[in-house]
């Protein structure tokens, strides 16, 4: 085949060498030819382009050339480089002490020094790269210089070990023969390929090894020591009951010679040794002993007590099972002690007989004190229930009087007895609480009080007491949770309040509060006629009023009274401070509640707007005492309800299935009489009816009905009835 004019394959050199012969053969064709038709101008000319494109051709190829040197110089420093990297990277690992190798994320073997497997010289020659990690594992596990323990075959090591590769670090010892030890170590690489380090640690267990039987040396001599030293005898039995410690002590409390003990005699045989010497007490045998010695693992504590023949003395035995199984038994001499203990015993039978006599006098007057105060508390809270009856119906009978249908100067007289019946109200309450103080029967509940609320709550009620009395009552804003009983919190309050508003005359009342650390300090000062120093402590006992006498219409005396008992009950402590002429104060210290999440409990204002809707309602009344059923229909009808009244639980039940009519709302006595209670009766109700309107009135005060009325998801309204507490709940029905 002939070549082609220019052969794109050839080198440029060839291709420009063709390019000019041809060139040259044109040229001379050129010049012989004459030809009058322009022909060999032509010619001339197409010669000339095509010289000029063999000349940019022959740049473009020269071009070319020159990147593709330069591309070839960069690849060859490129892979210089490279091979410099990885031989720094040998030579840096092949200077490690340790043993080393990398795996790649696919756990395949990419390098390792000529350390990696130095333990181990008849696997050493196949740890090149390509071997697979599960390869390594097997290899290592069939190592004749790799020691396992018994009872582990290799199969086994290399399962596990394969396990513990999917950790992302990995740390573990491996014993090699002849007690050389070797600790592994891997580490991820962040592609995910695998770094092993394998560090000869033979030195280092074998000096802590060393170091262990020399603090175990150190600890025996130093148990034998206080072992000698002590004053018991101490004895020490293996698992299987065999003998290996013992001290001096133990043969001179035994009067058994020391050469009878030996490492390794059993239990057993010493018992059968000792077993002539001793004598058993405290229901003790030699048999109940052994079946302990030779009792399964787990075993409590056995104490009891021997006495030794022929001298009597007493020892204290102990024994006690230790964690291998084994156990130490020690020997007290306890003799002196039970000997002194017998004396003393003696000597105080005729003082005890002489304290009981004393103590049997000393009871019958504490039991007779005590029956007297338990009775008084009884004749008080059974006399204020059975007051509160009456009490009760006198109000709502006054509550229920239309202003319209009476004359007026009778009202002044009506004014009158309602606020009579008011301080017996207080009169009572009073005593129902000193009762309860004293008697330890008050029921505390003790949690967060918000003092803002309580105080402002306060504030309401004295202003227009104050007020009247031309006195000006000031009641500091504070924001603050304590831990406190809030009912008696606020009766404390209440007492103290109102006192220093009966005995200030002129001024100003203040109310306020101190944050002390952990405590709030509740302030109540006056600017009445103070409280001489000799009298600050006759204050608080009942029925005594400073400079005036106790009454009905002005205090009987009972409210500080009240307060020192309610405070110490709840451990909040309690003080004055006073001048003459000047005024009093009260201090009652209250701890903070340490509860961070509590909010101050805001009290919502009444709408203007909301009213007694209560036509057209019917209420249902269960009341046992016929004035006070009576009363309370008379006060229900004036406020426009229609009443169903009832004596009894079961006559209430009859009615309304009577009547098929199930009313809006009931008040329920809780004392019915001998049939059922006023809970059980609200509970019977809501069984059949579901959750109806219902309180339960009553003057028990008792933790007792509390709590039953708490089960029964039932709120109390307490006698005396307090008409605007009733209205509050009939207004709030849907």
């Amino acid at each position: 085949m002939t070549d082609t004019l220019i052969n794109p394959a050839d080198p440029p050199d060839r291709q420009l060498s063709k390019l000019l012969t041809i060139a040259g053969a044109l040229m001379r064709r050129v010049e012989q030819t004459t030809d009058d038709s322009g022909a060999a101008y032509a010619q001339f000319q197409r010669a000339a382009m095509l010289e000029d494109q063999v000349r940019d051709r022959t740049r473009d190829l020269e071009h070319a050339l020159d990147l593709l040197n330069e591309s070839n110089a960069r690849l060859a420093q490129a892979n210089h480089n490279a091979e410099a990297a990885r031989q720094n990277l040998s030579n840096a690992i092949e200077t490690i002490q340790e043993g080393f190798a990398l795996f790649d994320a696919q756990d395949i073997l990419v390098m390792c020094n000529s350390r990696f497997g130095m333990h181990m010289e008849d696997i050493q020659a196949d740890l090149r790269p390509g071997l697979t990690f599960d390869q390594y594992v097997d290899r290592v596990s069939r190592s004749r210089y790799f020691s396992l323990p018994e009872t582990e075959r290799p199969e086994d090591w290399a399962v596990r070990r394969k396990r513990r590769h999917q950790d992302r670090h990995v740390i573990f010892n491996v014993r090699m023969i002849w007690d050389r030890w070797v600790q592994v170590s891997e580490h991820r690489t962040a592609d995910g390929g695998t770094v092993i380090l394998q560090t000869d640690v033979t030195d280092i267990i074998r000096s802590e090894r060393h170091e262990r039987g020399k603090m175990l040396d150190d600890q025996a001599r130093v148990i034998r020591a206080t072992l000698d030293h002590i004053n018991q005898g101490v004895s020490i039995f293996d698992a299987q009951a065999r003998l290996v410690g013992w001290n001096e002590r133990l043969g001179q409390l035994l009067a058994i010679p020391l050469v009878r003990f030996r490492v390794g005699a059993s239990f057993d045989y010493l018992l059968q040794r000792f077993r002539a010497e001793i004598g058993f007490s405290d229901g003790m045998t030699d048999g109940m002993l052994e079946d302990w010695v030779h009792g399964p693992k787990g075993r409590a504590p056995l104490s009891f007590e021997v006495r030794r023949n022929g001298d009597d003395m007493i020892l204290a035995v102990f024994a006690q099972e230790m964690p291998d199984g084994g156990f130490v038994m020690s020997f007290t001499d306890v003799t002196a002690e039970r000997a002194a203990i017998e004396a003393l015993s003696r000597a105080n039978e005729t003082l005890e007989a002489r304290v009981m006599d004393r103590t049997l006098e000393l009871e019958d007057a504490l039991t007779n004190a005590e029956r007297a105060n338990a009775s008084r508390s009884r004749f008080v809270a059974a006399a204020s229930h059975d007051l509160l009856q009456p009490l009760s119906a006198a109000k709502l009978f006054i509550s229920s009087i239309d202003d319209a249908a009476i004359d007026p100067s009778a009202h002044e007289a009506l004014k009158k007895a309602q606020n009579a019946l008011v301080s017996v109200e207080g009169i009572l309450d009073a005593l129902l609480d000193i009762s309860k103080l004293e008697s330890g029967r008050a029921s505390m509940s003790v949690g967060q009080v918000a003092l803002g609320p309580l105080l402002r709550q306060l504030e309401e009620e004295f202003t227009a007491i104050a007020a009247a009395k031309g006195l000006r009552l000031t009641v500091r804003p504070v924001k603050a949770l304590v831990t406190s009983d809030p009912a008696y919190l606020r009766r404390i309050l209440q007492n103290l309040i109102g006192n220093a508003i009966r005995y200030t005359t002129s001024g100003r009342v203040l109310v306020g509060a101190r944050l002390r650390g952990g405590m709030v300090r509740l302030e109540v000062w006056d600017t009445g006629p103070g409280i001489p120093e000799e009298e600050q402590d006759n204050i608080f006992k009942e029925f005594h009023r400073l400079n005036a006498r106790a009454s009905a219409s002005e205090g009987m005396g009972l409210g500080l009274a009240i307060v020192e008992r309610a405070c110490a009950l709840l451990g909040h402590p309690l003080g004055l401070s006073s001048r003459l002429g000047k005024g009093t104060c009260f201090m009652l210290q209250v701890p903070l509640s340490n509860s961070d999440e509590a909010q101050v409990a805001r009290p919502q204002p009444r709408p203007a707007e909301a009213r007694m809707q209560l036509e057209n309602k019917i209420g249902f009344l269960v009341e046992n005492d016929h004035d006070l059923r009576r009363a309370m229909c008379l006060l229900l009808e004036k406020w426009g309800l229609s009443v169903l009244d009832a004596e009894t639980g079961e006559e209430a039940l009859g009615l309304i299935e009577e009547l098929g009519i199930l009313p809006d709302f009931f008040l329920v006595d809780h004392q019915l009489g001998d049939g059922m209670t006023g809970v059980e009766f609200i509970t019977r109700m809501r069984a059949r009816h579901g959750d109806v309107p219902a309180r339960l009135v009553t003057a028990n005060r008792s933790a007792e009905v509390r709590s039953q009325a708490l089960t029964a998801g039932v709120e109390m309204m307490m006698k005396p009835i307090d008409p605007r507490a009733l209205e509050a709940f009939l207004t709030s029905l849907p």
